[in-house]
């Protein structure tokens, strides 16, 4: 049997530790993905009836005209913190009835600000008004 030098012992030694920390860092990573994925739940988060585009307009026109916000003072800061919290926030029913997750919102949220899509904003805002109409009657008869 041949006897080892200590170099070789030394080069075995930084190589096997070595890929015991490759196995720590899956791990972490690992866990990390497990946590993320907690934090992604649908159940942790605010449901909706409404589609992503249907949520971006109401959440958009109540930042938009004020009555919700996080930085009166910088809309460009509000509007990112805006969709963050949504994103972190809520979840929208998808055309098949269930709940997803967003993971963004940015582009119903420039299609809410934008004059292409006048037309999808003031329909909405129509079936919101309806809904809206509704309530006050069972208010006003009760």
């Amino acid at each position: 049997m041949k006897r080892a030098k200590t170099y070789e012992i030394m080069d075995s030694f930084f190589k096997l530790d070595s890929r015991l920390k490759n196995i720590e860092n899956l791990v972490l990573v690992n866990e990390s993905e497990n946590a993320n994925s907690r934090v992604l739940s649908c159940s942790d988060k605010c449901s909706t009836s409404y589609s992503k585009i249907e949520l971006a307009n109401l959440l958009y026109i109540l930042m938009d005209e004020g009555i919700l916000y996080f930085d009166s003072n910088d809309a460009k800061n509000n509007r990112a913190n805006f969709q963050k919290f949504i994103s972190e926030n809520f979840t929208y029913n998808d055309n098949e009835g269930g709940q997803k997750v967003i993971s963004t919102i940015s582009r119903q949220f420039s299609e809410c600000k934008g004059y292409t899509y006048k037309i999808k904003q003031i329909k909405f805002l129509d079936d919101f008004i309806a809904v809206m109409q509704e309530r006050r009657k069972r208010l006003e008869k009760w």
